[in-house]
Protein backbone atom coordinates (compact mmCIF):
# COMPACT_ATOMS: atom_id res chain seq x y z
CA UNK A 1 0.00 0.00 0.00
CA UNK A 2 1.80 3.64 -1.02
CA UNK A 3 1.87 5.94 1.71
CA UNK A 4 0.34 9.68 1.12
CA UNK A 5 3.91 11.00 1.18
CA UNK A 6 5.52 8.23 -1.61
CA UNK A 7 2.03 8.97 -3.37
CA UNK A 8 2.74 12.41 -4.01
CA UNK A 9 6.13 11.76 -4.19
CA UNK A 10 5.82 9.65 -7.69
CA UNK A 11 3.77 12.41 -9.09
CA UNK A 12 0.52 11.25 -9.57
CA UNK A 13 -0.68 13.91 -7.53
CA UNK A 14 -2.34 16.70 -9.85
CA UNK A 15 0.37 19.01 -11.25
CA UNK A 16 -0.06 22.34 -9.64
CA UNK A 17 -2.15 25.35 -10.36
CA UNK A 18 -1.16 28.80 -12.05
CA UNK A 19 -0.81 30.72 -10.00
CA UNK A 20 -0.58 34.77 -10.06
CA UNK A 21 2.45 37.13 -9.58
CA UNK A 22 3.50 40.26 -8.69
CA UNK A 23 5.11 42.91 -11.52
CA UNK A 24 8.95 42.00 -11.96
CA UNK A 25 8.87 38.57 -10.34
CA UNK A 26 9.89 36.32 -13.21
CA UNK A 27 12.55 39.41 -14.75
CA UNK A 28 15.71 37.83 -13.35
CA UNK A 29 17.55 35.72 -15.62
CA UNK A 30 17.25 32.15 -15.50
CA UNK A 31 18.97 29.99 -13.00
CA UNK A 32 18.90 26.46 -14.30
CA UNK A 33 21.50 24.60 -16.08
CA UNK A 34 23.68 23.76 -12.34
CA UNK A 35 23.56 20.71 -11.05
CA UNK A 36 24.06 22.00 -7.57
CA UNK A 37 22.95 24.97 -5.54
CA UNK A 38 24.51 26.03 -2.54
CA UNK A 39 24.57 29.29 0.22
CA UNK A 40 26.63 32.08 -0.90
CA UNK A 41 29.93 31.88 -0.68
CA UNK A 42 30.35 34.52 1.97
CA UNK A 43 27.67 33.06 4.38
CA UNK A 44 29.41 29.88 4.57
CA UNK A 45 32.71 31.46 4.73
CA UNK A 46 31.42 33.09 8.00
CA UNK A 47 29.16 30.66 9.54
CA UNK A 48 29.18 32.47 13.12
CA UNK A 49 27.92 36.02 11.32
CA UNK A 50 24.25 37.25 11.21
CA UNK A 51 23.12 38.67 7.70
CA UNK A 52 20.44 41.48 8.03
CA UNK A 53 18.94 42.43 4.52
CA UNK A 54 16.32 45.53 4.62
CA UNK A 55 13.24 45.20 2.70
CA UNK A 56 10.79 47.35 1.14
CA UNK A 57 7.11 46.57 2.01
CA UNK A 58 4.62 49.15 2.99
CA UNK A 59 1.54 46.84 4.14
CA UNK A 60 1.57 43.37 5.68
CA UNK A 61 -1.03 42.85 3.03
CA UNK A 62 0.99 43.57 0.10
CA UNK A 63 1.34 40.20 -0.99
CA UNK A 64 3.09 40.74 -4.30
CA UNK A 65 5.63 42.75 -2.62
CA UNK A 66 6.09 40.05 0.54
CA UNK A 67 6.52 37.02 -2.29
CA UNK A 68 8.95 39.43 -4.20
CA UNK A 69 11.29 40.01 -1.18
CA UNK A 70 10.94 36.19 -0.96
CA UNK A 71 12.01 35.98 -4.27
CA UNK A 72 14.67 38.58 -4.19
CA UNK A 73 16.34 36.59 -0.94
CA UNK A 74 16.67 33.55 -2.65
CA UNK A 75 18.27 34.88 -5.80
CA UNK A 76 20.76 36.89 -3.91
CA UNK A 77 21.42 34.11 -1.26
CA UNK A 78 20.68 30.69 -2.66
CA UNK A 79 22.54 30.70 -5.83
CA UNK A 80 23.33 27.83 -8.28
CA UNK A 81 26.95 25.81 -8.21
CA UNK A 82 29.26 23.77 -10.50
CA UNK A 83 29.67 20.60 -7.97
CA UNK A 84 30.82 20.56 -4.71
CA UNK A 85 30.89 21.57 -1.87
CA UNK A 86 27.57 22.48 -3.50
CA UNK A 87 24.10 20.61 -2.58
CA UNK A 88 22.94 18.47 -5.45
CA UNK A 89 19.41 19.66 -6.96
CA UNK A 90 17.90 16.38 -6.58
CA UNK A 91 18.13 16.83 -2.82
CA UNK A 92 14.78 17.00 -1.24
CA UNK A 93 14.04 20.31 0.62
CA UNK A 94 13.05 20.36 4.01
CA UNK A 95 10.97 23.62 4.58
CA UNK A 96 9.76 25.12 8.17
CA UNK A 97 8.28 27.74 8.47
CA UNK A 98 6.32 28.92 11.82
CA UNK A 99 3.08 27.92 11.13
CA UNK A 100 1.35 28.87 14.04
CA UNK A 101 -2.09 30.25 12.70
CA UNK A 102 -4.06 31.63 14.67
CA UNK A 103 -8.17 32.35 14.94
CA UNK A 104 -9.83 34.51 17.78
CA UNK A 105 -13.40 35.27 18.62
CA UNK A 106 -12.58 38.87 19.53
CA UNK A 107 -10.35 40.01 17.37
CA UNK A 108 -10.50 39.89 13.32
CA UNK A 109 -7.95 37.51 11.73
CA UNK A 110 -5.86 40.61 10.45
CA UNK A 111 -4.86 41.73 13.66
CA UNK A 112 -3.39 37.98 14.06
CA UNK A 113 -1.37 37.45 11.24
CA UNK A 114 1.90 38.26 12.46
CA UNK A 115 1.50 34.75 14.64
CA UNK A 116 3.63 32.57 11.90
CA UNK A 117 5.76 32.82 8.90
CA UNK A 118 4.56 35.28 6.11
CA UNK A 119 2.93 32.63 3.38
CA UNK A 120 3.79 34.85 0.49
CA UNK A 121 7.20 35.67 1.38
CA UNK A 122 7.83 31.62 2.02
CA UNK A 123 5.86 31.33 -1.43
CA UNK A 124 8.90 33.49 -3.06
CA UNK A 125 11.69 31.76 -1.22
CA UNK A 126 10.54 28.47 -3.09
CA UNK A 127 9.84 29.55 -6.42
CA UNK A 128 13.56 31.28 -6.20
CA UNK A 129 14.23 27.55 -5.48
CA UNK A 130 12.84 25.93 -8.10
CA UNK A 131 14.65 28.83 -10.31
CA UNK A 132 17.70 26.73 -8.95
CA UNK A 133 16.18 23.46 -10.51
CA UNK A 134 15.11 22.24 -7.09
CA UNK A 135 11.56 20.10 -7.18
CA UNK A 136 11.11 17.68 -3.88
CA UNK A 137 9.85 19.94 -1.56
CA UNK A 138 8.86 18.71 1.91
CA UNK A 139 7.15 21.03 4.50
CA UNK A 140 7.12 19.30 8.20
CA UNK A 141 5.39 20.92 10.70
CA UNK A 142 4.00 19.03 14.11
CA UNK A 143 1.47 21.79 15.36
CA UNK A 144 -1.71 23.10 14.14
CA UNK A 145 -2.73 20.74 11.22
CA UNK A 146 -6.43 22.32 11.30
CA UNK A 147 -4.85 25.73 10.22
CA UNK A 148 -2.59 24.90 8.08
CA UNK A 149 -4.82 26.36 5.55
CA UNK A 150 -6.38 29.61 7.62
CA UNK A 151 -3.73 31.86 5.90
CA UNK A 152 -2.94 30.26 2.57
CA UNK A 153 0.04 27.71 3.51
CA UNK A 154 -1.47 24.43 2.46
CA UNK A 155 -2.75 26.41 -0.81
CA UNK A 156 1.01 27.46 -1.71
CA UNK A 157 2.26 24.16 -0.91
CA UNK A 158 -0.75 22.44 -3.36
CA UNK A 159 0.12 25.00 -6.38
CA UNK A 160 3.98 24.27 -5.70
CA UNK A 161 3.94 20.66 -5.24
CA UNK A 162 5.22 20.79 -2.06
CA UNK A 163 4.76 17.37 -0.22
CA UNK A 164 3.13 17.95 3.59
CA UNK A 165 3.52 15.70 6.16
CA UNK A 166 0.90 13.80 8.58
CA UNK A 167 1.61 15.14 11.76
CA UNK A 168 -0.22 12.68 13.98
CA UNK A 169 0.74 9.26 15.23
CA UNK A 170 -0.38 6.41 16.89
CA UNK A 171 1.54 4.80 19.86
CA UNK A 172 2.59 1.09 17.87
CA UNK A 173 4.03 3.94 14.86
CA UNK A 174 6.96 4.78 17.30
CA UNK A 175 7.51 1.26 17.60
CA UNK A 176 7.71 0.50 13.75
CA UNK A 177 9.19 4.31 13.06
CA UNK A 178 6.46 4.98 10.67
CA UNK A 179 7.50 7.91 8.34
CA UNK A 180 9.47 9.11 11.14
CA UNK A 181 13.55 8.87 11.78
CA UNK A 182 15.26 8.79 15.36
CA UNK A 183 18.32 10.91 15.56
CA UNK A 184 20.46 9.67 19.16
CA UNK A 185 21.47 12.61 21.15
CA UNK A 186 25.31 13.38 21.43
CA UNK A 187 24.78 14.90 25.10
CA UNK A 188 21.27 14.36 26.15
CA UNK A 189 20.07 16.12 29.58
CA UNK A 190 16.41 14.93 29.05
CA UNK A 191 15.82 13.25 25.89
CA UNK A 192 18.24 10.44 24.67
CA UNK A 193 16.95 10.10 21.37
CA UNK A 194 14.48 11.86 19.38
CA UNK A 195 12.19 11.49 16.02
CA UNK A 196 11.67 13.83 13.47
CA UNK A 197 9.11 13.57 10.77
CA UNK A 198 10.73 11.93 7.96
CA UNK A 199 12.06 13.06 5.25
CA UNK A 200 14.16 14.99 7.74
CA UNK A 201 17.44 12.56 8.53
CA UNK A 202 17.32 10.71 5.75
CA UNK A 203 20.40 10.87 3.11
CA UNK A 204 20.11 13.26 0.58
CA UNK A 205 17.79 16.69 2.52
CA UNK A 206 18.43 20.17 3.15
CA UNK A 207 16.49 21.99 5.28
CA UNK A 208 15.83 25.09 5.18
CA UNK A 209 14.25 26.59 8.68
CA UNK A 210 12.70 30.15 7.98
CA UNK A 211 11.34 31.63 11.53
CA UNK A 212 9.02 34.46 12.14
CA UNK A 213 9.99 37.25 14.46
CA UNK A 214 8.15 37.23 17.15
CA UNK A 215 7.25 37.08 21.05
CA UNK A 216 6.65 34.08 23.08
CA UNK A 217 6.50 32.84 26.57
CA UNK A 218 9.87 31.73 26.12
CA UNK A 219 11.26 35.36 25.27
CA UNK A 220 10.45 35.20 21.63
CA UNK A 221 10.38 32.41 19.21
CA UNK A 222 12.84 32.06 16.65
CA UNK A 223 15.16 29.75 14.90
CA UNK A 224 15.95 27.34 17.49
CA UNK A 225 12.56 26.82 18.52
CA UNK A 226 10.75 26.81 15.68
CA UNK A 227 12.73 23.73 14.62
CA UNK A 228 10.52 22.25 17.94
CA UNK A 229 7.54 21.70 15.03
CA UNK A 230 9.92 19.23 13.28
CA UNK A 231 9.65 16.69 16.52
CA UNK A 232 6.79 14.05 16.25
CA UNK A 233 4.10 14.41 18.73
CA UNK A 234 3.86 14.03 21.54
CA UNK A 235 8.16 14.59 22.23
CA UNK A 236 7.49 17.82 20.23
CA UNK A 237 6.19 18.89 24.01
CA UNK A 238 9.01 20.91 25.15
CA UNK A 239 6.64 23.39 27.65
CA UNK A 240 4.64 21.86 29.99
CA UNK A 241 7.69 20.92 32.52
CA UNK A 242 7.75 17.56 34.67
CA UNK A 243 4.40 16.63 33.43
CA UNK A 244 6.34 15.70 29.88
CA UNK A 245 8.93 14.44 31.37
CA UNK A 246 8.07 12.10 34.42
CA UNK A 247 4.66 11.99 33.31
CA UNK A 248 5.50 10.67 29.43
CA UNK A 249 3.49 8.09 28.04
CA UNK A 250 5.31 4.66 28.47
CA UNK A 251 5.84 4.35 24.44
CA UNK A 252 8.23 7.41 25.40
CA UNK A 253 10.22 6.64 28.73
CA UNK A 254 12.99 4.35 27.06
CA UNK A 255 14.01 7.41 25.61
CA UNK A 256 13.89 9.45 28.25
CA UNK A 257 17.68 10.50 29.68
CA UNK A 258 17.60 7.35 33.53
CA UNK A 259 18.53 10.06 35.58
CA UNK A 260 17.13 13.09 34.20
CA UNK A 261 15.48 14.42 38.02
CA UNK A 262 18.99 14.11 39.38
CA UNK A 263 20.37 16.29 36.52
CA UNK A 264 17.43 18.60 35.51
CA UNK A 265 17.95 19.73 38.94
CA UNK A 266 21.46 19.87 39.67
CA UNK A 267 21.07 22.37 36.96
CA UNK A 268 18.64 24.54 37.98
CA UNK A 269 19.51 24.81 41.97
CA UNK A 270 23.38 25.53 40.35
CA UNK A 271 21.07 28.29 38.27
CA UNK A 272 19.46 29.53 41.44
CA UNK A 273 22.46 29.82 43.13
CA UNK A 274 24.47 31.50 40.32
CA UNK A 275 21.77 34.35 40.42
CA UNK A 276 20.71 33.17 36.87
CA UNK A 277 18.15 36.24 35.57
CA UNK A 278 14.37 35.65 36.68
CA UNK A 279 14.64 32.68 38.84
CA UNK A 280 12.75 33.71 41.11
CA UNK A 281 9.67 34.26 39.36
CA UNK A 282 6.11 33.05 40.00
CA UNK A 283 4.57 32.92 36.60
CA UNK A 284 2.39 30.32 35.84
CA UNK A 285 4.93 29.02 33.11
CA UNK A 286 7.17 28.78 35.86
CA UNK A 287 11.00 28.68 36.27
CA UNK A 288 11.40 24.96 36.33
CA UNK A 289 9.39 24.79 33.13
CA UNK A 290 12.22 27.39 31.09
CA UNK A 291 14.84 25.05 32.90
CA UNK A 292 13.23 22.18 30.95
CA UNK A 293 12.54 23.63 27.85
CA UNK A 294 15.65 24.91 27.80
CA UNK A 295 17.19 21.71 28.05
CA UNK A 296 15.03 19.46 25.83
CA UNK A 297 16.01 22.77 23.04
CA UNK A 298 20.05 22.02 24.06
CA UNK A 299 19.38 18.22 23.27
CA UNK A 300 17.09 18.95 19.91
CA UNK A 301 19.58 21.07 19.06
CA UNK A 302 22.66 18.65 18.68
CA UNK A 303 20.09 16.93 16.05
CA UNK A 304 19.49 18.79 13.70
CA UNK A 305 22.14 21.09 11.44
CA UNK A 306 19.72 23.90 8.49
CA UNK A 307 21.37 24.62 5.28
CA UNK A 308 20.34 28.07 6.71
CA UNK A 309 18.77 29.49 9.60
CA UNK A 310 16.09 32.52 8.60
CA UNK A 311 13.72 34.71 10.55
CA UNK A 312 11.35 36.60 8.55
CA UNK A 313 10.88 39.59 10.13
CA UNK A 314 8.84 41.64 7.29
CA UNK A 315 6.59 42.38 10.45
CA UNK A 316 7.24 41.45 13.60
CA UNK A 317 5.08 40.52 16.27
CA UNK A 318 5.18 40.98 19.85
CA UNK A 319 2.65 39.26 23.26
CA UNK A 320 2.49 35.66 23.72
CA UNK A 321 2.96 34.50 20.08
CA UNK A 322 -0.64 33.55 19.61
CA UNK A 323 -4.00 35.47 20.10
CA UNK A 324 -2.46 37.85 22.26
CA UNK A 325 -0.11 40.86 20.78
CA UNK A 326 0.19 43.31 18.19
CA UNK A 327 2.14 43.12 14.60
CA UNK A 328 4.22 46.20 13.71
CA UNK A 329 6.19 46.55 10.18
CA UNK A 330 9.73 46.37 10.77
CA UNK A 331 10.93 45.21 7.35
CA UNK A 332 13.90 42.73 8.56
CA UNK A 333 15.09 39.26 7.44
CA UNK A 334 18.21 37.79 9.59
CA UNK A 335 19.61 34.70 8.53
CA UNK A 336 22.81 32.86 9.49
CA UNK A 337 24.38 29.39 9.65
CA UNK A 338 24.63 30.03 13.71
CA UNK A 339 20.97 29.32 14.96
CA UNK A 340 21.52 30.14 18.60
CA UNK A 341 23.97 33.58 17.38
CA UNK A 342 21.22 34.14 15.44
CA UNK A 343 18.37 34.12 17.68
CA UNK A 344 20.68 36.26 19.76
CA UNK A 345 20.53 39.15 17.39
CA UNK A 346 17.06 38.70 16.43
CA UNK A 347 16.34 39.05 20.92
CA UNK A 348 18.45 41.92 20.91
CA UNK A 349 16.64 43.60 18.27
CA UNK A 350 13.29 42.63 19.98
CA UNK A 351 14.28 44.94 22.87
CA UNK A 352 15.67 42.17 24.84
CA UNK A 353 18.87 41.40 26.34
CA UNK A 354 20.06 37.96 25.65
CA UNK A 355 22.06 37.57 28.83
CA UNK A 356 18.62 37.74 30.55
CA UNK A 357 17.86 34.75 28.65
CA UNK A 358 18.45 31.80 30.17
CA UNK A 359 18.27 29.44 27.28
CA UNK A 360 21.54 30.88 26.09
CA UNK A 361 22.99 30.92 29.10
CA UNK A 362 22.25 27.39 29.79
CA UNK A 363 23.61 26.77 25.93
CA UNK A 364 26.94 28.07 26.81
CA UNK A 365 27.17 26.37 30.19
CA UNK A 366 26.52 23.14 28.13
CA UNK A 367 29.37 23.97 25.30
CA UNK A 368 26.61 24.78 22.58
CA UNK A 369 27.46 28.19 22.17
CA UNK A 370 30.78 30.65 22.96
CA UNK A 371 29.33 34.00 24.25
CA UNK A 372 25.25 35.13 25.50
CA UNK A 373 26.57 38.84 24.16
CA UNK A 374 24.92 39.65 20.95
CA UNK A 375 27.79 42.35 20.33
CA UNK A 376 30.40 39.64 20.04
CA UNK A 377 28.80 38.18 16.87
CA UNK A 378 29.73 39.91 13.66
CA UNK A 379 27.10 41.42 11.64
CA UNK A 380 26.61 42.22 8.32
CA UNK A 381 23.92 43.95 6.30
CA UNK A 382 22.87 42.16 3.01
CA UNK A 383 22.02 44.11 -0.10
CA UNK A 384 22.14 43.55 -3.82
CA UNK A 385 24.34 39.73 -3.12
CA UNK A 386 27.01 41.79 -0.96
CA UNK A 387 27.36 41.82 2.68
CA UNK A 388 28.81 45.40 4.18
CA UNK A 389 30.31 45.35 7.78
CA UNK A 390 27.86 47.13 10.61
CA UNK A 391 27.77 47.40 13.84
CA UNK A 392 24.34 46.07 15.64
CA UNK A 393 23.53 49.21 16.92
CA UNK A 394 23.49 50.43 13.13
CA UNK A 395 20.03 48.89 13.02
CA UNK A 396 17.05 50.19 14.83
CA UNK A 397 15.51 48.00 17.52
CA UNK A 398 12.08 47.16 17.76
CA UNK A 399 10.39 46.62 21.17
CA UNK A 400 8.42 43.30 21.82
CA UNK A 401 6.86 42.43 24.96
CA UNK A 402 6.65 39.06 26.14
CA UNK A 403 5.10 37.63 29.16
CA UNK A 404 8.55 35.77 29.67
CA UNK A 405 9.33 35.05 33.85
CA UNK A 406 6.93 38.04 34.94
CA UNK A 407 8.55 39.22 38.12
CA UNK A 408 6.46 40.99 41.24
CA UNK A 409 5.49 44.57 40.10
CA UNK A 410 6.50 43.99 36.43
CA UNK A 411 3.55 44.29 33.77
CA UNK A 412 2.75 40.99 32.35
CA UNK A 413 4.09 41.80 29.08
CA UNK A 414 7.28 43.43 29.31
CA UNK A 415 10.46 43.47 28.16
CA UNK A 416 13.42 41.16 29.17
CA UNK A 417 15.97 44.31 29.29
CA UNK A 418 17.44 44.55 32.93
CA UNK A 419 20.98 45.72 32.65
CA UNK A 420 23.38 42.99 32.27
CA UNK A 421 27.40 43.12 32.72
CA UNK A 422 28.08 40.41 30.01
CA UNK A 423 31.85 40.22 31.45
CA UNK A 424 30.07 38.86 34.71
CA UNK A 425 28.64 36.14 32.71
CA UNK A 426 31.55 35.29 30.40
CA UNK A 427 32.80 32.50 31.90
Amino acid sequence: MISRRNFLMSGAALPMAAGSFGAGQLAAAPRLGKSFFGVHPFVEANPNAVFIMKTSVKHKFDNDAKRNEGLRFAREVLIPMEGAPGVPVSHRVVLKPNCTNVRTRNRPDEDNWGTGTDPQFYEGVILGMKELGLKKFHFLEANNFHAWNYRGMADINERLGVVCNEPDRRERNFLESYEMNWTKVPEPVVYTSIPHYAPLGEPDTWLLNIAKWKSHGMCMTLTTKNEQGLVVKPYVRFCPGWRMVTGVPDHMKPNIHPNVERVVNKFFEGHISKGYPRYQSKAELAPINHEIWAHKTLDHYQTTKPGLAIIEGIYGRDGNGFGIGNDYMTNLIMFSKNKLRLDMVGMWLGGHEPGNVNLFRIAKERGFSDTVNPHEVPVYEWSGGKASRRQLTDFERTPMKTYYLQMDGEPEYHLVNDPIDYDKVRV
